[in-house]
């Protein structure tokens, strides 16, 4: 009897295994305890590392509630985003793989692009779900998705001209529910039609108004009496309402929260206008941390902190004057305010300025409070170490460029670094990667952002000069500002790096594993021709 009743329980067991290789998820023992924790994932938008006090002692904006995460959990001080702009930052986060192995290889997606994330991609979000999860997506999306027409044709028009045959009575599709997310709320880029909550997988109202080309920069429907400043407060509103619903189940939750401040449109709300020093890109952050407070408020009322570990970072660094005014620079000779800190470049750029950013985990009782650490980590570890918390194996065709770094978040001794090495990715396109103390920007220069980017007096400041060099390598741990180039010095340090950086694109992975096909062959970055006008516009 008790050998059938084992042999029953055997074949239960394959088959259970036989089900979960269907969805490419295979069961390990869990080790980090029996319950599962909620995850709460926060992404600020364009936020520099030094705008936060507790990354900047000479910040001008109060940020209590953030430099709070930093004192009660683990502060970075070597994180990066995996690109220096928004998209392909968002797609590695959920997907643990590069967005430079698909389609998107420079600047991020325009209104009305499809999606990047293909269907049978694993995603953070399904990988949850599969493990029991309520998940959600609340904020800014930014990674397309398919609108049905009016006429059955294409969508009509694009980013300077307003749209005409989007079918709004009709669900949109291959966007966030159907990426891994049960719920979604939001906008899906603040600064793109449709000017509109979404909800799910439809609009809040009938966006029948036309958006000007003035305030809106992008023409495009809009639903009457829509206000930019309304935005932020609506999704801090949106998620503090999800919390207290998800926090009554036995349920496990996933929030991600990509907010849509302190990107453009700047628009703090009334009664943050003149709380900072820094102007109103600096009442903006400190009205992001006032959401981030809610967030924070809404977990410990509902009585889930000690078992959410909360992450809070940035997609990539400040933006320069453009579309924000001032920006990074000016707001330094304004207001003595330096978003991107000690760092070289901001947003868009490969030099660090454009990809260290800010990162915070909190985990009470797991992840000691106050720790600060230097290990190297980049946003695409997600995947992986979502993973290993719920004690799942991925398979080979996921998270393809994903470390876990758990034992760094829990305090446990390495004996080597947690990553092999680091890409990082521009804006136009621009390659580099850091290995140890050292970074290796494959490109004649880190620099991405032409006449409006680092200006002649912090050149002077920092004794910036020009090369005729092919790359730049510095070695960070020592030349933090990147004042340094090494590039003709370290010919055999130059050859090691640029060998690992092409078999990393390669192989379709930087970490063990079977090798697997990018989505279209990766093109190498070119220098634009010296008489070409530089593009002015900021992604």
């Amino acid at each position: 009897m008790e050998r059938s009743y084992a042999k029953i329980r055997l074949n239960q067991v394959h088959c259970v295994a036989f089900l979960l290789s269907l969805v490419g998820v295979f069961f390990v023992p869990q080790v980090y305890g029996d319950e599962l924790p909620n995850i709460v994932y926060i992404l600020a938008d364009d936020l520099g590392y030094g705008d936060l006090g507790c990354y900047n002692k000479g910040s001008k904006i109060a940020t209590p509630h953030i430099d709070r995460l930093s004192t009660e959990g683990m502060r970075f001080t070597d994180a990066h985003s995996p690109s220096a702009v928004c998209t392909p930052t968002r797609y590695a986060l959920l997907t643990g793989r590069c967005a430079w192995r698909t389609r998107l290889q420079k600047g991020v997606l325009g209104p009305w692009d499809k999606p990047l994330i293909a269907p049978d991609r694993l995603t953070v979000g399904k990988l949850l779900q599969q493990h029991g999860y309520r998940t959600a997506c609340i904020g800014k999306w930014h990674l397309g998705q398919n609108y049905a027409t009016t006429d059955g044709k294409p969508v009509v028009g694009g980013v300077n001209k307003a749209l005409g045959n989007v079918d709004f009575s009709k669900p949109i599709v291959d966007g966030p529910i159907s990426r891994g997310f049960d719920h979604y709320f939001g906008t899906i880029v603040p600064n793109y039609p449709p000017y509109c909550f979404i909800q799910d997988d439809k609009t809040l109202g009938l966006p029948s108004a036309t958006a000007d080309g003035k305030q809106f920069r992008i023409p495009g429907p809009m639903l009457p009496g829509w206000k930019l400043e309304n935005i932020l407060p609506e999704l801090t509103s949106h998620t503090v309402q999800w919390i207290d619903e998800a926090a009554k189940s036995k349920q496990p939750f996933f929030l991600y929260l990509p907010l849509t401040s302190p990107h453009y449109p700047v628009v703090p709300a009334e009664e943050f206008v003149g709380k900072s020093e820094a102007g109103a890109y600096g009442d903006f952050v400190h009205q992001t941390d006032w959401c981030v407070g809610q967030v924070l408020e809404a977990l410990h009322r509902n009585g889930v902190s000690d078992n959410t570990l909360v992450i809070f970072t940035s997609d990539n660094g400040p933006e320069i004057t453009g579309e924000v005014n001032p920006g990074a620079y000016d707001r330094v000779t304004q207001f003595g305010h330096r978003s991107f800190g000690e760092l070289r470049g901001a947003k868009r750029d490969a030099w660090e300025g454009g990809h260290r950013v800010p990162f915070m985990a909190r985990w009470p009782g797991k992840i000691e409070a106050g720790a600060v650490s230097g290990e190297v980590m980049c946003h695409v570890d997600f995947m992986a170490t979502v993973a290993a918390m719920v004690g799942a194996k991925l398979p080979d065709n996921a998270g393809e460029d994903s470390v876990n770094v758990l034992p760094v978040l829990l305090g446990e001794k390495l004996t080597a670094p947690i990553r092999e090495a680091t890409v990082h990715h521009s804006a136009q396109g621009k390659f580099a990667i850091r290995k140890g103390d050292w970074v290796l920007i494959d490109a004649p220069s880190g620099d991405d952002n032409g006449a409006r980017g680092e200006p002649k007096w912090l050149k002077e400041e920092r004794s910036y000069r020009p090369h005729d060099q092919r790359g730049e390598l510095y070695n960070v741990r020592e030349d933090l500002a990147q004042r340094n180039n090494l590039f003709a010095e370290n010919p055999q340090l130059v050859a090691e790096l640029k060998t690992l950086l092409e078999k990393y694109k390669n192989e379709g992975r930087s970490t063990p594993g079977e090798s697997q096909s990018n989505d279209v062959a990766i093109k190498p970055y070119q220098s634009p021709a010296r008489n070409a006008p530089k593009s002015q516009k900021a992604p």
